[in-house]
């Protein structure tokens, strides 16, 4: 049977990959792996919602310290994960950005993944079984997400929106809060983190649709994703405006300003999108969105 050109160009950079002499193992090659700046993000939305949605005093507490450490590291773990599975695939989408096989092996890839998440739920342990136990789940889901869950239409960006909703709900766990505005910023969490992974898999159509797999760009074509995208946007914001009103009453130029705006104009490039480089920008755009909700907590 005859190799089409992708076959043959993904068997070329294999090949490369298998002669290159920084294959066993680079640090820098690790940082990237893990998507250290994305790391930041989640320990910053721990520390800021503990701190000024929670007890500005927690800043100091042992405990805080240890629930982003370990929360950071069982998500660079999925993040090594994630990549492992997903060689072939990011060849196609990213070939710039494959690093396990040029940076990192394989089997360095699936060790690092091992010991992170083992790690990260013994960090669990020290904080409470509670805090350890939905570590445990959710390594279980990352590794899950990786290995088949993102290759089906919707289950997989429902689960990672879900595990990054939760990051932040940890620290009304720890704290045995029930915060409604630490609820709302997780929302907030979740639904972005759902909009970014629709929009992911609308710029990774080609590498997803030659390898098999079922995501919604794929399954719906691009024009009712974006419906999709649009409803849970209204759904968003609709809830957020809900429970402001029911437990919180923050004003409304508040959420004007770091919410509905941006995504106004997250609307208005959705609506003309239709390259890999519009769905990159809306991507970054959905980043920058989280990144304003994150540092919006210092106003409240």
């Amino acid at each position: 049977m005859g190799l089409c050109a992708e076959d043959v160009k993904i068997r070329f950079t294999f090949a490369g990959m298998a002669n290159s002499v920084r294959q066993s193992f680079s640090l820098l090659a690790l940082i990237r792996l893990t998507r250290f700046w994305n790391l930041v993000i989640i320990a910053m939305a721990q520390y800021m919602a503990a701190c000024f949605l929670i007890d500005s005093n927690l800043l100091w507490d042992w405990r805080l310290l240890v629930l982003a450490a370990s929360t950071t590291i069982i998500a660079a773990a999925g993040y090594i994960i994630n990549d492992y599975y997903d060689i072939k695939i990011d060849l196609i989408n990213k070939p710039d950005r494959v690093v396990i096989g040029k940076g990192i092996t394989r089997r360095y890839a699936l060790f690092f993944h091992t010991t992170l998440s083992g790690i990260g739920i013994a960090l669990g342990l020290l904080l409470g079984l509670r805090i350890a136990a939905i570590h445990f789940v959710s390594v279980f889901l990352l590794w899950w997400y990786s290995n088949n869950l993102k290759r089906q239409p919707f289950i997989g960006n429902l689960t990672v929106a879900l595990l990054t909703g939760v990051s932040v709900l940890l620290v009304n766990v720890l704290y045995y809060q029930h915060h409604a505005l630490v609820g709302i910023y997780a929302l907030f969490a979740f639904f972005m983190t759902l909009v970014r992974e629709i929009v992911k898999d609308m710029e990774d159509l080609k590498g997803d649709n030659t390898f098999g797999c079922r995501t919604l760009p794929i399954v719906w074509g691009l024009r009712k994703t974006k419906w999709v995208i649009y409803i849970v946007l209204i759904v968003f914001g609709a809830l957020v405006l809900y429970l402001n009103y029911v437990y919180t009453r923050l004003p409304e130029y508040y959420f004007l300003i770091f919410l509905f705006v941006p995504l106004g104009l997250f609307v208005s490039r959705l609506i003309i999108a239709d390259t890999k480089k519009d769905f990159y920008w809306l991507s970054q755009w959905s980043k920058i969105i989280m990144l304003l909700g994150i540092l919006s907590m210092v106003f409240i």
